[in-house]
C-alpha cells in the first residue's frame, strides 16, 4: 500500500496530509493560501496521486512557513509511501509547455538531495503570495524524500504560467519516477542495493 497520512505541527503551521501514489488524481486541497492550493492541486492531477491536505500556519506574517512546511511534508509523505523504493523506475523527467512558458523538470529519487533551480520569474509576487516561497517548497520537499531534482526554465515571461509549469512538469516526472516496473518489482534500482 503506497497509501499514507503524515502530520507536521510547530509553532508555525498545522499540516495533515494524506498521499497516494497510485490514485487517479482526486485532491482535496485546503491551506489557507489560494496559489498553494492551486498548486497542489494540479500536482494531484497531474501526478495521478490522490492528495488530501489541511493546513493552517502563521500567513498573517507572510506564505514562507506554510510553503516550506507543506514542502516538508509532502516529501515525508512520499518517502514513506515509497518505503525502500523496491521496483520503481527512480527516474523521470517532463518538459512541459505552459502557454509562453517552457519548463524542464527532471527527478532521481536517489535518496540525496539536490535542488536545480533555474528558475527566473519576472514579478515577485503572485496575487498575495511571495513567488519565493516556491523554491522554499521544492527545497523542503527535496531535502525530507530525499531527491535530487532540477527545474530548468527554457522559456516564460508570465510567472503565474512559469510556476504552474513547475509543479504540473515535477508531478509528471515524479509520476514516472515512482512507477514500479513490473520486470523488476523485486529490485532496488541501485548497484548499492539501497536508496538512501
Amino acid at each position: 500500500m503506497r497509501d499514507v497520512t503524515v502530520e507536521r505541527n510547530t509553532a508555525e503551521t498545522q499540516i495533515t496530509l494524506t498521499l497516494n501514489l497510485d490514485g487517479t488524481g482526486r485532491y482535496l486541497i485546503d491551506t489557507g493560501c489560494g496559489f498553494m492550493n492551486h498548486m497542489l492541486e494540479l500536482f494531484a492531477r497531474h501526478g495521478r496521486f490522490d492528495l488530501t491536505v489541511t493546513a493552517t500556519g502563521d500567513i498573517e506574517v507572510d506564505y514562507h512557513h506554510l510553503a516550506e512546511d507543506l514542502g516538508i511534508t509532502l516529501g515525508q509523505a512520499m518517502a514513506e509511501a515509497l518505503g525502500e523504493m523496491r521496483g520503481i523506475t527512480r527516474y523521470g523527467n517532463f518538459l512541459l509547455p505552459m502557454d509562453e512558458a517552457l519548463v524542464l523538470c527532471a527527478v532521481d529519487l536517489s535518496g540525496r538531495c539536490t535542488l536545480g533551480w533555474q528558475v527566473s520569474c519576472p514579478t515577485q509576487k503572485v496575487g498575495d503570495f511571495d513567488v519565493e516561497c516556491v523554491k522554499e517548497f521544492w527545497l523542503g520537499f527535496a531535502r525530507n524524500l530525499p531527491a535530487t531534482l532540477h527545474f530548468v526554465q527554457m522559456a516564460g515571461d508570465n510567472t503565474h504560467h512559469i510556476l504552474e509549469a513547475c509543479f504540473k512538469g515535477m508531478a509528471r516526472a515524479l509520476a514516472a519516477a515512482v512507477k514500479v516496473d513490473a520486470a523488476y518489482a523485486d529490485e532496488i534500482p541501485s548497484t548499492k542495493g539501497l536508496l538512501k
